[in-house]
């Protein structure tokens, strides 16, 4: 048995008389510690995957495990307890308090945490020690990306989930969050989920489910990933 595995998992949306299929019939499995990337265009349906595997949005049909549990058919108590113990979430727009500091902003993640972090610690870790009590709006994008990393990792989540994680960064700053984010993957064996419309990223990752209209057209297993400093795109 996989940790994450996907079952013919289907979501619609129905807008008005139109029934829109943002996933359909939708397989696959993903291995304990891979670093895994979902590649496609806009509208493939990557977000909506990603968001049924956090417990942020529910599928019509199939199955959905993580870990041996059936995460579509958790009650709502269930659902939350999943969200914040067993899942990190790392947002294209890092989705930072802005009136708190880069150390708050942790802080009051690992307040819903029964085993996290140390904040500072954390933070130390992702190259911010001398940034702890900046505000997101003294930080550049790449630092503020780095604080909800940070944030996603006190938690000390089963799964980090990205959701175009380098879309707000230039090419120099892409590079240093990849790296850093496969770098945990190694290091922890946190399973690492990454969406992205960048295809020329799949050399790095362990397997790449490939997504167009709401359908996985083509799953492959890296056995050499290869570093990020070596990519180009």
């Amino acid at each position: 048995m996989s940790f994450i595995e996907f079952d013919s998992v289907s979501r619609r949306y129905q807008t008005g008389e139109i029934t829109i299929p943002a996933v359909d019939n939708v397989s696959f499995s993903i291995e304990q510690g891979e670093f895994c990337l979902i590649v496609g265009t806009s509208g493939a349906g990557k977000s909506t995957v990603l968001n049924i595997l956090g417990g942020m949005d529910s599928c019509d049909s199939g199955n959905v495990k993580v870990g041996g549990r059936l995460i579509n058919e958790l009650d709502k108590n269930a659902l939350v307890d999943y969200r914040r113990y067993d899942v990190g979430f790392i947002f294209q727009f890092y989705n930072l308090v802005p009136n708190l500091t880069a150390l708050e902003n942790v802080e009051l993640a690992t307040q819903m945490c029964k085993k996290a972090v140390d904040p500072e610690k954390i933070l130390t870790s992702v190259g911010l020690k001398d940034r702890l009590d900046n505000f997101p709006s003294q930080l550049s994008g790449g630092e503020q990306q780095r604080v909800s990393i940070a944030r996603a990792l006190a938690k000390k989540p089963k799964i980090l989930l990205c959701d175009e994680p380098t879309g707000a960064l230039d090419y120099k700053t892409s590079k240093q969050i990849l790296s850093l984010l496969h770098k945990t993957c190694r290091q922890t064996g946190t399973t690492v989920v990454v969406i992205t419309h960048n295809g020329a990223l799949s050399a790095m990752a362990d397997r790449i489910i490939t997504m167009r209209s709401g359908r996985v057209i083509q799953i492959a297993v890296n056995d050499h990933p290869v570093p990020v400093e070596r990519l180009e795109w």
